[in-house]
Parts: C-alpha cells; structure tokens; sequence
C-alpha cells in the first residue's frame, strides 16, 4: 500500500511538473504573439487562440495519460499496454466504466489517476479561461484606446 502512495505521489508531482512546463511554454508564446493577437481583425485571432489553447490542453492532458497508462504498463496492471492506455483514459476523465481493471496489489493507483485527471481538468481549464480572458481584455482595452 505504501509503494503505491509513493509511486502515485510520484507521478501526480510528474505531471504537476509537466503542466507547469506547458503552462510556463504557453505563457511565452502569448507573450510572444500579444500585440498580435490585439491587433484588427479580432475575433478570428480570438477563435485561433481558443482552438490552440484547446489542443494544448489536450497535448497535456494526453502526455498525463500516457505518463500513467506506461508505468501501470511496466508495473504488470494490465497485460497490454492498450488496456492500460484505456484504464487511464477511464481514470482521468472519471468515467470509471469498471470494464477494465489493474491488479488488485495496484488498485490504490486507479483512484490516484483519478485524481491526477481530476486536478489536470481543473488546473487546466482555469488556464483556458484565464488565457481567453486576458487576451479578449486586451483586445477590449485596444478597441476604447483607438476610438
């Protein structure tokens, strides 16, 4: 039970890891394209940005999947690495159809994949929001500044 906790801590701090690199990369590139995306025509940069943030959002998610989805594979969860990649889908998302399972010695770790899709969707939805909303102020601010 002890070794699960571990290795689960371990890779919910991986993963807490790996969205805190995208988000610190994601922060560049609009700091990098802001005057850009301020700029006349807006709405159409608007929909990009949301499109893009959204499949990085699903470039995060899926590499946390995959993160899990491998060790419970090396573990020996699951005799198939497909199941294993489902397993994870299933937990991350909370779906928890039960139609495939790990091992009983690694049970501990389905709930902690659970919670690690739980606060990636969380983390990471704020994000969006937070994104879409500081550019569409900024676009806002630039439309009252020129008129």
């Amino acid at each position: 039970m002890l070794v699960q906790i571990a290795l689960g801590t371990g890779l919910l701090i991986l993963n807490l890891v790996v969205m805190a690199v995208a988000a610190l990369l994601l922060e560049t590139a609009f700091r990098r394209s802001h005057p850009w995306l301020v700029s006349q025509p807006q709405r159409p940069k608007l929909l990009l940005m949301l499109v893009g943030v959204g499949l990085w959002v699903l470039a995060v998610i899926t590499s946390g999947v995959w993160i899990w989805a491998t060790t419970l594979h090396i573990l020996g969860a699951f005799t198939t690495l497909e199941e294993a990649i489902y397993f994870a889908i299933e937990s991350f998302t909370t779906l928890g159809l039960g139609d495939v399972v790990p091992r009983k010695e690694w049970r501990i770790l389905a709930a902690m994949t659970a919670v690690n899709g739980f606060l990636s969707f969380g983390l990471l939805t704020a994000l969006l929001v937070e994104a879409l909303r500081q550019v569409r102020l900024a676009q806002l601010e630039r439309l009252h500044h020129n008129r």
